[in-house]
């Protein structure tokens, strides 16, 4: 059975860049698993725009070449601001072709552990050894039903994590659940491909990004001000977008502080480029859900105002849970051990799980690092971290 030093799970924005970055140790053997922005390109819907600048935008390259700039200069793509998702998609693939011309597309059936440190199993059945594991697997295994949702089957309720296009639900009424980006753009999608959406959410208002305060303090009081109040992450209000940024200092302060810090980072919210494209749609706040049921081929939903509303289906847009159990490649033993909190891996120096040699990256890694790791931007303290910490053992 053959062996390598580490292999990586996952070929989005956290892989990519990892592999990058790993594989500028010499004498490295790194192995990457993947097919390339698969999550971005099939689990987000066509017409999307993302919401971060253009710097938070980049994925991490060591070297600093594979930058949104240098792929519009090799590809003829002039991109512009806020960034539609197919043209990041293929940023995404770009970089990969450069970085990682190696990557391996087959599936990741099974990680165990192995006195070597691994064993790794592929789906076509081959099965080989490595020191050590780095999952960047994304959040598609903690798209988040809420219960009453969760009898009913994908053609009446649905999370927005399963659709792509929206347009196979033209003249069809849709109920959208949620009042934060997701649900948001997607309300506005539905409406341009021709459905009926109606939105419902429980906070009392929604909070649109870059209001007049906001655009002050960006651009109105000079390039210094906006420097000192924002960093090139983009991760959080202005002041409180430098700590996020950092995240070893970050992870320093109480742990309650760390958490009002981070709900307030990243609180539920519209880029303001919506509210335009929401003006014929029906936005309804401060409600919640008091009961749900079917009749044929149309879900019943009962609000706590006494309002009613029967639709073709209903469109969730309530987020992720992170858990890690629900990992489905991870053996049942390795779960066992991973030190957890509410789902969340518990992490170390260079986002390493209290399994030696088990490193977890992204979205999974925003209780022990903070918010910043939920984000494209996050791609490079992460990689750093991880590089430094493998380089020095």
């Amino acid at each position: 059975m053959t062996n390598c030093d580490v292999v990586i799970l996952g070929a989005g924005p956290y892989g990519l860049a990892a592999g990058n970055h790993l594989k500028q140790i010499k004498g490295l053997e790194v192995r990457v698993f993947g097919e390339p922005m698969s999550f971005w390109e099939h689990n987000m819907p066509t017409g999307m725009f993302l919401r971060s600048n253009w710097t938070a935008t980049q994925i991490a390259d060591p070297n600093s070449r594979l930058t949104l700039e240098n792929y519009q200069v090799e590809n003829g793509n002039h991109l512009f601001q806020p960034v539609p998702l197919d043209r990041f998609v293929q940023y995404g693939k770009w970089y990969q072709r450069r970085a990682l011309p190696d990557l391996d597309r087959r599936k990741v059936s099974r990680i165990g552990s192995d006195a070597q440190g691994f064993r790794v199993s592929l789906s076509d059945g081959e099965t080989f050894t490595s020191k050590r594991v780095v999952i960047a697997a994304g959040i598609n295994s903690f798209a988040w039903l809420p219960p009453d949702f969760q009898k009913f089957p994908s053609d009446l309720a649905s999370h927005t994590s399963t659709h792509s296009d929206f347009r196979k639900f033209a003249g069809k009424d849709v109920l959208v659940i949620g009042g934060g980006q997701s649900a948001l753009e997607s309300a506005a999608l539905l409406h341009e491909s021709g459905a009926a959406p109606e939105v419902f959410a429980r906070s009392r208002q929604i909070h649109w990004l870059q209001g007049w305060a906001s655009k002050t303090l960006h651009h109105g009081l000079g390039k210094f001000t906006n420097r000192l109040l924002y960093a090139p992450t983009d991760v959080g209000p202005a002041g409180m977008s430098q700590l996020m940024a950092r995240p070893d200092l970050l992870k320093r302060l109480p742990r309650s502080l760390q958490d009002r810090l981070r709900k307030r980072a990243v609180r539920p919210a519209g880029a303001r480029w919506l509210v335009d494209r929401l003006r014929e749609v029906p936005i309804h706040l401060g409600r919640s859900i008091v009961s749900v049921g079917s009749t044929g081929e149309r879900m019943n939903v009962r609000f706590d105002d006494g309002s009613e509303r029967s639709v073709h289906h209903v469109l969730l847009g309530t987020g992720y849970r992170i858990d890690v159990s629900k990992y489905d490649f991870l053996a049942p033993e390795l779960v066992k051990s991973l030190r957890t909190f509410n789902g969340y891996p518990v992490l170390q120096q260079g986002l390493e799980t209290s399994i030696p040699g088990l490193h977890i990256l992204g979205a999974p890694a925003v209780w022990s690092f903070g918010p910043l790791l939920q984000f494209v931007s996050g791609t490079h303290y992460a990689s750093r971290a991880l590089t430094r910490s493998i380089a020095s053992k």
